[in-house]
């Protein structure tokens, strides 16, 4: 199959997954944490699918790294976000490991485009 634009991309349909469970689990959260927490997992979440979309419009190679790299720490923001969210009991651990399960086989997949690039 050839890749026409960053809608064929599995990287970037998996970022889009781990956003929609983000915004599903953080409707739960305390309601004093709207404007926390909350905002930032999801701006981290977000940040994830929305640079390598970006990176793959790019015109250079370098260019496009780049942008992977961004969503590549956006991916441990939003790792260290939900171990948050899990010591402060906003989730359990079952819910914790299976986001940390997503986030890890996203940022692989991240790290194996850099390299082929």
């Amino acid at each position: 199959m050839k890749i026409r634009n960053f809608r064929d991309l599995d990287i970037w349909k998996l970022g889009k997954d781990i956003v929609k469970d983000i915004y599903l689990i953080s409707k739960n959260y305390p309601k004093v944490e709207t404007f926390g927490i909350v905002t930032q997992m999801r701006r981290s979440a977000i940040s994830i699918p929305s640079n390598i979309a970006e990176g793959f419009n790019r015109f250079f190679n370098k260019e496009y790294r780049q942008f992977l790299y961004i969503a590549l720490g956006s991916c441990a923001e939003l790792e260290t976000q939900i171990e948050i969210s899990k010591d402060l009991n906003f989730i359990n651990d079952t819910l914790r490991l299976s986001l940390i399960e997503k986030l890890d086989h996203e940022s692989r997949m991240i790290r194996n485009l850099i390299k082929k690039l």
